[in-house]
């Protein structure tokens, strides 16, 4: 994801990144690299935080005394803005979550501030993930529901059209309204308003339509790349496999979105 948001703004913002892995750091063109997280954290003024939640607090403990009057926006799932202010301090958080989308500029991004970010952070950072696709800025409380609809709901597609073997080049576009009403019963269940919850699902089933037309990988290859062990993802998809619907496959990804969360 950190990779993919890297390249989509690169074109807008210089961009600089670091990577433990130097392979991932060798595949990105045009972008600087930094040869640790405080060299990254001391020349940059907003620093995206993609990594890990595992990996999470070892960084933040290593750039915490970096971050003064730099914008800090967080990518990673389940890790609340007043988990992060624990450990910054009074810093500035925006936190982010987008979806797989970001791949061909058509991701849905759902937007938080935290405690002390102000409006023009929250406008800067809507700025930058519009350049890869739709900006929701919600109340925090919600960050796990949009786990559960716009990051693994286009698992939900994607698996539907593995077991039923579809060819992706015939998908019919009253299979993607239909796969956006289903998206859209689930996002109810997990507690959106009816009207942001269909504008939410239209948008990520075509998306992620769009993704395998753009991309040519398969169902298979997508629905694993946005499978994380342990994550929402996969318990979504334990409760699909099983027989149950959509709406408790979201459900399930909320409930782990919540047990794997750090809060304040």
């Amino acid at each position: 994801m950190g990779s993919a948001i890297a390249e989509g703004i690169k074109n807008k913002y210089a961009v600089c990144v670091f990577d433990k892995d130097k392979n991932k750091i060798n595949a990105l063109k045009d972008i600087a690299a930094a040869d640790n997280p405080v060299e990254l954290a001391r020349q940059s003024e907003i620093i995206i935080l993609a990594v890990k939640p595992q990996d999470f607090d070892t960084l933040l403990n290593e750039i915490k005394n970096f971050i003064q009057d730099k914008l800090i926006i967080s990518i990673a799932a389940g890790i609340t803005t007043g988990y992060i202010e624990k450990v910054l301090g009074e810093a500035r958080v925006i936190r982010v979550m987008p979806n797989i989308a970001v791949k061909i500029a058509k991701a849905q991004t759902g937007i938080c501030g935290g405690r002390y970010a102000k409006n023009k952070d929250l406008s800067l950072a809507k700025k930058i993930f519009k350049i890869v696709g739709k900006v929701w800025e919600l109340k925090e409380e919600m960050m796990d529901s949009v786990t559960a609809i716009s990051g693994s709901g286009p698992a939900y597609i994607f698996y539907d059209l593995e077991i039923k073997n579809i060819d992706p080049s015939k998908i019919s576009k009253e299979l993607v309204k239909e796969y956006a009403g289903r998206l859209t019963d689930a996002a109810l269940a997990v507690g959106f308003e009816p009207e942001i919850a269909a504008h939410l699902s239209i948008d990520t089933a075509a998306s992620s339509i769009g993704l395998l037309e753009q991309t040519g990988n398969s169902p298979a290859q997508l629905r694993k790349m946005i499978t994380s062990p342990a994550g929402t993802t996969e318990a979504a998809l334990k409760v699909i496999t099983n027989g149950g619907s959509w709406p408790e496959a979201a459900l399930a990804a909320k409930k782990r979105a919540q047990e794997l969360s750090k809060k304040e």
